[in-house]
């Protein structure tokens, strides 16, 4: 027999994922210094790592983006955006060279999937990496950073690839840009999770 707990105690239950509730994403224009120090960093990314990972592969790895290595990559996106369209305009130039340059740091986590003998697919290790942007957004959180999981067209150029000195078998997931907050984000409309659950009861007739 199935014993009902009380709400009050299921309340105190489910208050723990509060937390989880709480995550949300802040604009990158609005994340300022300071950001996590090296040590910091590091405690992060050891919680990032604690993800679902079939066969123990570790298909990712993180590339610390900070300090003057921002604008430089900025002006690198720049260079790449005018040498493609000599006639571009001044404020897409400008996004682009602006764009690591908010945030303190920025963590590209790139998927690693070099052939794999284990048979493991592809696929799964992809997530994996997606996982470990996730798990690193809400660790960020969880010390009082804010931060933004972010892609755009330099994830999946492939000179950009070269310029981060990337393998030919390893993808940009995300750009996480992590800082402390210089505004409080409003809450968004979230999906009902009752409209997304559904239930197999068998084979279709």
């Amino acid at each position: 027999m199935s014993v009902t707990k009380p709400a009050n105690s299921q309340n105190r239950l489910f208050s723990a994922l509060e937390p989880l509730d709480a995550r949300r994403s802040v604009p990158a224009r609005q994340l300022h210094a300071p950001g996590p120090d090296h040590d910091t960093l590091l405690r992060l990314l050891q919680s990032a790592s604690r993800v679902p990972d079939h066969g123990r592969r570790v298909p990712f790895r993180f590339l610390r983006i900070a300090g003057d290595a921002r604008l430089a990559l900025g002006e690198a996106l720049a260079a790449i955006t005018l040498e493609r369209d000599a006639q571009a305009g001044a404020g897409a130039v400008d996004k682009d060279r602006q764009r690591f340059s908010h945030a303190p740091l920025v963590v590209a986590v790139l998927a690693v999937l070099d052939p794999d003998d284990s048979k493991i697919p592809e696929q799964e290790r992809l997530l994996s990496a997606g996982c470990a942007c996730f798990a690193l957004l809400q660790a960020a959180q969880a010390l009082g950073f804010g931060a933004n999981w972010l892609t755009g067209w330099p994830a999946y150029d492939p000179d950009v690839h070269a310029l981060l000195g990337m393998g030919a078998h390893e993808r940009v997931v995300g750009f996480v840009h992590i800082g402390t907050p210089a505004v409080a984000v409003p809450e968004r409309d979230r999906p009902d999770a009752s409209t997304l659950l559904s239930d197999w009861v068998g084979e279709p007739a």
